[in-house]
C-alpha cells in the first residue's frame, strides 16, 4: 500500500486537547491509554471527513520557526478526534480549525516532540503514512438487543474504515451504516449468535473478513479481537 508522500504546509494549534483526546474524542475510541497512547491529534473538519478519517496516521514535522527543535524531529500521530470550527473567531486569530484550513490540534506529548510548548502555534509539514499496529483489529460492541453499534479499533494500514458488514451465525451478511466517528450500526436481532465482520478501508478500498470475532455469548460493553488486520 502506498500513501501520499507529498509534504504540505499547515498550522498546528495547541489548545488544551490533551485531556480531551485521551478520552477518545469524536472518534469514540474510549480511553486512549489502552489503545492509541498519547501521540494523537484532532483534525479540522476538512481533514476529518465526517469521521471517516478516524484512525489515520500522519507524520508531522515543525518548520520555519525558532520554536522547532533542532534537527526537525518527526512525530507520528493518530487521528482520534474532531477540532470543530469556531465561527466567532477569525481563521487567522483563534478559529484555527475553521474551513478551509487543514489543521491538527495535537496532544501535549505529541506537540512537545517537535516544538517548544511555549510556542502554542507553529507551521509544520505533514504527510499521511501507513499505521503500524500490533496485533489484529478490535471491535467494541455497544447498543442493545435490537441495535448493534460497533467501534472498530487498532486498524492497520491506512488506519480507516469506510464500510462494514456483520454476519450472525444464523444470518446472511447485513450491511452496517456509518453512525459517527469510527462506529457502524446494524438494526437486527443478533443475540445468541457468533458475529463475523467484513471491513473495507476508506483509503485503499481493501476488504478484510474477520470470521467469528465474537462468540455466541457476546455481551454489550465488551471488546473482541481478531488476528486479522490491514498491512
Amino acid at each position: 500500500m502506498v500513501l501520499s508522500k507529498l509534504f504540505l504546509f499547515f498550522i498546528i494549534f495547541l489548545g488544551g486537547l490533551f485531556s480531551i483526546s485521551l478520552a477518545g474524542g469524536a472518534c469514540g475510541y474510549g480511553n486512549l491509554f489502552n489503545g492509541y497512547g498519547t501521540n494523537t491529534a484532532a483534525l479540522s473538519s476538512v481533514l476529518f471527513t465526517n469521521g471517516y478519517s478516524c484512525g489515520q496516521c500522519y507524520q508531522i514535522r515543525c518548520t520555519g520557526t525558532s520554536a522547532c527543535y533542532a534537527g526537525s524531529p518527526v512525530v507520528t500521530v493518530t487521528a482520534t478526534n474532531l477540532c470543530p470550527p469556531n465561527w466567532a473567531l477569525d481563521s487567522n486569530n483563534g478559529g484555527w480549525c475553521n474551513p478551509p484550513r487543514t489543521h491538527f490540534d495535537m496532544s501535549k506529548p505529541a506537540f512537545n516532540k517537535i516544538a517548544q510548548m511555549r510556542a502554542g502555534i507553529v507551521p509544520v509539514m505533514y504527510r499521511r503514512v501507513p499505521c503500524a499496529r500490533y496485533g489484529g483489529m478490535r471491535f467494541a460492541v455497544q447498543g442493545n438487543m435490537y441495535w448493534l453499534l460497533v467501534f472498530v479499533l487498532n486498524v492497520g494500514g491506512a488506519g480507516d474504515v469506510s464500510d462494514m458488514s456483520v454476519k450472525g451465525s444464523k444470518t446472511n451478511w447485513i450491511r452496517m451504516s456509518h453512525n459517527w466517528g469510527a462506529s457502524f450500526q446494524a438494526f437486527s436481532l443478533l443475540g445468541g449468535q457468533s458475529l463475523s465482520f467484513q471491513i473495507t478501508s476508506y483509503t485503499t478500498r481493501e476488504t478484510i473478513v474477520a470470521w467469528n470475532v465474537a462468540p455466541s455469548y457476546w455481551s454489550l460493553g465488551l471488546t473482541y479481537g481478531t488476528y486479522m488486520n490491514f498491512s
